[in-house]
């Protein structure tokens, strides 16, 4: 084998080796959000009564999780809901940080005998119990964690040739002369894999190998560390300030922790290599030294950096953050069940505001208040925006390994938010424009006309709370009386159409100026009751309740009837 051939194996060995830690390190962190997820979410709010317990409370969550990314998405949910106060958020994630390292040290311990045993152990679990339980997310578990230990076997098997390349030496020797651009480069790799945890593990291996010296392996460690708590930061820059603001800060203690010490890595790393207890794992000892340092300065002083972010963070005014969604969670996407409660919760909301927007509207063609119609208008854009953002994290969702529970739950709540968004366009791009076309031309409807209206707008309204209840409880007995309004629907509107042309016969002239506008309310309204039944339909399904549709019942039966007019009936005896 020639030696371009020997390059191209060596580097297949080490970008499959890198490939295998990322994807281990992220098959360990699901398995361990979906086994434990929901208790890690309580550990963290019952412990942070003050900044030790949360910074305990945030190592220990971060190290089952092996990632302190998971853990800050989990607090920065808890801080947007004022469930957290933002001091002890920071402390939770000074923590976070401090558990990460320390998981890092753990893995890079010696045990690489120990990797055929976490497999075996993991895959047998994982087989053993088909249904998707606590058990076989453990198997996940024990398995990314002997696929960490296999990945870092080879590649330390890769990176050992590596050392002996001069070609590759000079590449390594450019980032070594310039600690800037190893920062960067740190940076953009942990930003990249979304895991600091790999990051440092690969910067260990190839500086136990030999392929750069121990200053670069620190200001590559730096990096990494500083690109940790770059990477949620950015993962939440649509959300609202108070979500925000504990990352902020978190990378905040970070990027002052590496200013102070970058200047002294070469010092340092000579200090370091000098002491009897220097070993080839320098680069994980330090990036636990960082993070415990950096978690003995800023701890006492948690209260004033969190004030100091909140005031260059100012939150938005109540109507933006009333848009935005509230309970579609991140970081709850590795656990379906936990992700589709939050989207239930946030598709609740959104039936909310459309029921506003319905009641509104209502208000607007009694009253006349354009002020109101314009509030109508933002309404609908915010609707427009949370329908948005739910339907983008089941998307999300649905990537996962469903049951069959939660999958007919996901498209549960897609019927719901795709009938929601529909009633909030008839509302704004229908009503509401019926309603400035009366006000423009000064209409005023007859007093029985406007009573019909309203008649008819109570009962879709009570249709659209029925339809929540229903989507909430999954109650088959409402589901069938929401289907069954549809006849008392197409009832109300056939009375309401004949008392207004019984109207029109008289020569009311309310009635003959607004008689194009009365129609086309009742028709709307009527649609949006069509869209507020679909709601009704997958529970119904499920439960297999669906009878043919009417259309198909009045074919049959008259069949029937021609058949009885064909056949004599039978005669009397004489």
């Amino acid at each position: 084998m020639n030696t371009s051939d020997s390059a191209t194996l060596i580097l297949i060995h080490l970008a499959g080796g890198v490939a295998l830690l990322i994807w281990a390190v992220r098959l360990v962190r699901t398995g361990a959000m979906r086994a434990f997820g929901s208790s890690l979410r309580k550990a963290l709010q019952a412990f942070t009564k003050n900044r030790f317990a949360a910074f305990g409370s945030g190592a220990a969550v971060t190290m089952v999780l092996q990632s302190s990314t998971a853990t800050t998405l989990l607090v920065s949910s808890f801080a947007g809901q004022n469930l957290i106060a933002p001091a002890m958020a920071l402390a939770v994630l000074l923590g976070a940080n401090f558990g990460t390292s320390l998981a890092a040290f753990l893995i890079s311990l010696d045990l690489g005998w120990l990797w055929g045993l976490c497999l075996a152990i993991g895959v047998a679990l994982y087989l053993s119990n088909e249904a998707m339980d606590r058990a076989r997310n453990i198997g996940r578990v024990m398995v990314g964690i002997g696929l960490i230990l296999l990945s870092l076997i080879e590649l330390n098997a890769a990176a050992a040739p590596l050392a002996r390349s001069d070609t590759f030496r000079v590449l390594l020797g450019a980032i070594a002369s310039e600690p800037l651009l190893a920062v960067l480069v740190a940076v953009a790799a942990t930003w990249l894999t979304h895991s600091s945890i790999a990051v440092i593990l690969l910067i260990a291996t190839f500086a136990a190998s030999g392929l750069f010296p121990p200053s670069t392996a620190l200001t590559l460690v730096i990096g990494a560390n500083l690109g940790n708590a770059l990477i949620p930061v950015l993962d939440q820059l649509g959300s609202p300030a108070g979500q925000r603001r504990a990352a902020v800060g978190n990378l905040l203690t970070r990027l002052l922790l590496a200013l102070a010490v970058l200047p002294f890595v070469g010092p340092l790393s000579a200090w370091l290599m000098a002491m009897p207890s220097a070993d080839a794992r320098l680069a994980i000892e330090f990036h636990v030294a960082l993070n415990l340092i950096g978690a003995l300065i800023f701890l006492p002083f948690v209260g004033p950096v969190s004030k100091l972010v909140e005031r260059f963070m100012p939150g938005k005014d109540a109507t933006a953050e009333a848009v935005a969604p509230r309970y579609l969670d991140p970081n709850a996407l590795d656990s379906p069940t936990e992700a589709l409660a939050g989207a239930m919760r946030e598709a609740l909301r959104l039936g909310d505001r459309v029921e506003v927007m319905l009641r509104d509207t209502m208000t607007l063609l009694e009253k006349d208040e354009l002020k109101l119609s314009r509030a109508i208008a933002q309404a609908d854009d915010g609707v427009d925006t949370i329908h948005e953002s739910i339907k983008l994290y089941l998307v999300k969702v649905s990537r996962n390994e469903l049951s069959e529970e939660e999958s007919r739950r996901l498209f549960e709540i897609i019927t719901l938010i795709t009938n929601l968004e529909h009633i909030g366009d008839i509302i704004d791009k229908n009503l509401r424009e019926l309603a400035e076309k009366k006000i423009r031309k000064r209409y005023s409807f007859s007093p029985e006309g406007l009573a019909e209206i309203r008649e008819f707008h109570h009962k879709v309204a009570a249709a659209l709370a029925l339809a929540l209840n229903v989507f909430a409880t999954r109650d088959l007995a409402l589901a069938r009386q929401l289907f069954s309004d549809k006849a008392v629907i197409r009832d109300a509107e056939r009375r309401a159409a004949e008392s207004h042309f019984q109207r029109l016969r008289s020569g009311r002239p309310e009635s003959i100026e607004t008689s194009a506008i009365h129609l086309d309310i009742i028709r709307d309204l009527k649609r949006i009751h069509g869209h507020i039944a679909s709601i009704g339909y997958p529970i119904l399904e499920s439960a297999n309740a669906l009878r043919e549709s009417r259309l198909m019942e009045t074919k049959e039966a008259r069949a029937r009837q021609e058949r009885e007019m064909l056949i004599p009936a039978p005669q009397s005896g004489h």
